[in-house]
């Protein structure tokens, strides 16, 4: 199922095998339609390696507890060609110019997190450094 132009449901799946529970589309939906405008950006495809994610399956990776996968409100994304520090700068610019809704920002050494809670939340994943010039968002 097409949730936007470059987006698919199932790219969103659980890894363990499982899909997007009917409760939570709206939020999937929602998380999709903010990745398209980043897509539309950028114009560069975007790889979701992770989107939502049963309660067990988030345990068992390690998650944490009140993980916005959980609520299909996120992704881990990578993007072909930029850095995982450069997609966070840019999705920062983007929530602050309206573009992108309010939510969680997290740095990786090899992806970046975002998710749609509402509300700004910044944080760096175990082993990732941010070198760029507008770290402070």
């Amino acid at each position: 199922m097409k949730l936007e132009e470059n987006f698919e449901l199932d790219e969103f799946a659980c890894k363990d095998g499982t899909a997007v529970p009917d409760d939570l589309m709206g939020n999937v939906t929602e998380l999709a339609k903010n990745l398209q405008v980043l897509r539309d950006h950028i114009k560069r495809p975007i790889i979701v390696i992770s989107g939502y994610r049963t309660k067990r399956y988030n345990t068992r990776i390690g998650g944490s507890r009140r993980s916005q996968h959980m609520l299909a409100k996120a992704a881990d994304i990578k993007v072909p060609g930029l850095s995982p520090s450069t997609v966070k700068d840019i999705i920062v610019s983007l929530i602050k110019s309206g573009h992108m809704k309010s939510g969680g920002v997290g740095l990786y050494t090899t992806f970046t997190h975002y998710d749609i809670r509402g509300r700004n939340a910044r944080w760096y994943g175990k082993g990732a450094k941010d070198d760029s010039p507008s770290s402070g968002a």
